[in-house]
């Protein structure tokens, strides 16, 4: 049997050690230098602690049951959010007003519980939410579902007595097989069905989807949308220009955003170097300069040294200088070409020492100029005020005279990537609402939105409303014939019951039976039949314009199946246990006879003093 134990409680004189008095590798690696101490023996034991550790072991299956029921918590809280008719749920916010949310990412990242073993549960179904969120933008909700019933259908059948590496093994090749068949069922979006997928993924709002389509028309379809809170009641769409590419922070400590991570500088400079920054002093000048008139800096550079960077994390943090610093993106002769294009499109100057211009020489009229700069742990966005509009399409018109000279595919695709970062421009979407609790919830809403439009635009569409993996669930027989053995086949079989898992719940939001559901849907042979639950009837929800992108729903396969197979072959926890802080021992009072302790503190040390904790530069507001 897989999975774990209810504790008891042990208590022995004598101290064992466990050295090697078990069989599983998993037990006996991970308790080789343990030892407890016990007062009578037990015929096994199902807890034991250790070094601020508790361990369970499997025996009866109740710890199994903790985990699961974190699971189930998790299915159910993010459950409530799925659908046309999808509730909202209220968090709780220490430091300020609660907010209200229908985004089953966010909703993931507040659940903690206090039983160890139920939080340990939560953690292992949040990874499928947030695996799938990080790589379609969208789907974490079904993924916990999924995940969620594949994990209570395999511990049923586990506990019946069932191999769990044999059912894991079966649950991994049906997954495999259930992702060739998706993408037979995939198509390319249309260009009418933008709006459709948006609509869907903000919750059945047909503005958002009509106001997201008409901005990717506008920068077209690889181009860059971004969302911001606005000030008015009604969400705006602006379109400016700048430029978005693959190069995040080189240090967490640049982040101004703690909650979302992120580094946003406005009406910032953008220094551009074209080679690898060793010493600090050789950026003193133009640091110092965007001290004394304040403004943000951002360092773009083919390489900072730690020693290089530590300087300006240090007058970062001590509010000193607002600066973050990059890598520039691409390698070689490529990266000359987008430190040219950047310097193009805010007006800068690109540093190079074999042009004449070094570091050490370096005026704030060779800076580069930008409205806003936003830098997550992955990319950059620059946006501009457009002033340098016509120097941007002489750019193009370069680049676009080396496109019909190059014969090489590689190198066209590489000039037709520069130009359409250089014209594309930036679509940005502001949300309007009455209350800021109103405007966070709309904002995760087009969030999603965006993110599933983009990944139904890299992979296609299939039908929504979870009928897809209903339709899938029908494939599943015939992938059961090219399992190896009877419990790999009781493995997809459990697949095949925890795809109609989202469906059900899709029906249950919306009042109605989800047995009855899809039983009715799976009686129509025609994959575009399904239930619309927000005009709650059934009909063709391709032509109904219920879609989802092909990306979220493999994404919620793959990783719903990777984590139902880990929980079901774990076969002993770990938890850390919370030890209280140890109390700090008064000091005695003195003896009457005896003098008071001395109140005089120490003399700070003087600016001469070589050990002084920091000094200043000469000339400098910079501290060293």
């Amino acid at each position: 049997m897989s999975c774990l134990t209810q504790p008891l409680s042990t208590t022995m004189n004598q101290n064992i050690s466990y050295m090697s008095c078990f069989v599983n590798p998993l037990t006996s690696v991970s308790y080789r230098m343990l030892s407890t101490s016990r007062k009578h023996q037990q015929p096994a034991f199902l807890k034991t602690r250790a070094m601020g550790r508790e361990l369970f072991f499997n025996h009866d299956g109740a710890a199994t049951r903790k985990l699961l029921a974190g699971v189930e918590l998790v299915a159910e809280l993010v459950g409530v959010t799925l659908g046309p008719k999808g509730r909202n749920v209220v968090l709780q916010n220490k430091y300020g007003p609660p907010k209200i949310v229908n985004d089953g990412e966010t909703v993931l990242k507040q659940i903690e519980l206090e039983d160890h073993l139920e939080n340990v549960g939560v953690k292992l179904v949040r990874q499928a939410g947030a695996k799938t969120n990080d790589l379609a933008g969208d789907g974490s909700t079904t993924s916990v579902l999924l995940a969620h019933g594949l994990i209570a259908e395999g511990v049923k059948v586990i506990a019946a007595g069932m191999n769990p590496i044999q059912i894991s093994r079966g649950i991994e090749k049906t997954a495999l097989a259930l992702v060739s068949e998706l993408k037979s069922m995939s198509r390319e979006v249309e260009d009418h069905e933008i709006a459709d997928v948006a609509s869907v993924s903000a919750g059945n709002d047909p503005a958002v989807g009509k106001m997201i389509s008409e901005a990717l028309e506008q920068v077209g379809k690889r181009g860059v949308i971004t969302i911001e809170r606005g000030n008015s009641v009604n969400n705006t769409l602006q379109i400016v220009e700048g430029m978005k590419f693959d190069r995040g922070y080189l240090s967490p400590y640049f982040v101004t955003d703690r909650r979302r991570m992120i580094v946003q500088l406005q009406n910032c400079k953008l220094l551009l170097v074209d080679k690898i920054i060793k010493n600090p002093k050789e950026m003193l000048k133009i640091l110092d300069n965007a001290v004394r008139e304040e403004y943000p800096i951002l360092i773009v550079a083919e390489g900072i040294e730690q020693e290089a960077l530590a300087p300006v994390i240090r007058n970062k943090l001590k509010g000193v200088l607002k600066a973050a610093a990059i890598k520039a993106p691409a390698f070689g002769e490529r990266k000359s070409h987008c430190l040219d294009d950047i310097a193009i499109l805010t007006g800068g100057t690109v540093i190079r020492d074999e042009m004449g211009l070094t570091l050490e020489k370096a005026r704030k009229e060779l800076l580069g100029t930008t409205t806003k700069v936003v830098i997550t742990k992955d990319s950059t966005l620059i946006v501009t005020d457009g002033s340098t509009q016509a120097a941007v399409k002489k750019r193009v018109s370069q680049i676009e005279n080396l496109v019909k000279n190059t014969k090489e595919k590689f190198q066209k695709k590489i000039l037709n990537e520069r130009i359409a970062r250089l014209s594309g421009g930036i679509a940005i979407i502001q949300v309007g609402a009455q209350t800021q609790i109103e405007q966070k919830d709309k904002q995760l809403r087009i969030e999603d939105a965006v993110n599933a439009t983009k990944a139904a635009i890299d992979e296609g569409v299939v039908v929504g409303g979870g009928c897809c993996l209903l339709r899938l669930s029908l494939r599943v027989d015939e992938i059961m014939n090219t399992l190896d053995n009877e419990e790999q086949k009781i493995g997809a079989e459990i697949f095949k019951r925890a795809l109609s898992y989202p469906a059900r719940q899709i029906a249950k939001n919306a009042g109605v039976n989800g047995n009855v559901v899809i039983e009715k849907v799976l009686s129509v042979d025609d994959a575009k039949y399904g239930y619309n639950a927000a005009k709650d009837q059934y009909e063709d929800l391709m032509a109904a314009g219920i879609l989802d992108p092909t990306k979220v729903v493999r994404c919620c396969i793959e990783n719903a199946a990777s984590v139902a197979k880990t929980f079901l072959m774990s076969d002993a926890v770990v938890i850390y246990i919370d030890e209280p802080a140890p109390r700090r021992r008064r000091r005695p009072m003195p003896a009457l006879d005896e003098p008071a302790p001395s109140s005089r503190r120490r003399p700070m040390p003087s600016l001469d003093c070589p050990y002084h904790y920091c000094h200043l530069m000469s000339n400098s507001q910079l501290v060293s």
